[in-house]
């Protein structure tokens, strides 16, 4: 191997150990939350526009998202009505801009 190609690897091998110093021992300080699209709330949870459904992390959660969305918000639990809250006929979202 060629003086060069010794030279350039070991640059590399001191870059890579001096990137791997800086860089922060643990990454768990980053939370990334990704939320799916909310069709309809209710006081208990909430269905996603591909109809599944979800526990509102906490009652800030559901509040924000009512105060967002009044008009698909509802104030009583999912399972009162006889669909379980899903409304085929108001897909909202596929008309909102």
């Amino acid at each position: 191997m060629s003086a060069s190609i010794k030279s350039a690897f070991l640059a590399l091998a001191l870059a890579g150990a001096s990137l791997a110093l800086a860089a922060p021992a643990k990454a768990d300080s980053l939370t990334i939350a990704v939320n799916p699209p909310i069709a309809f709330g209710f006081n208990d949870g909430y269905w996603d526009q591909s109809h599944h459904w979800h526990a509102w992390r906490d009652h800030a959660e559901a509040e924000r998202w009512r105060a967002e969305h009044r008009d698909h918000f509802y104030a009583y639990n999912h399972d009162r009505d006889h669909d379980q809250g899903w409304r085929d006929h108001d897909q909202w979202w596929a008309h909102h801009h």
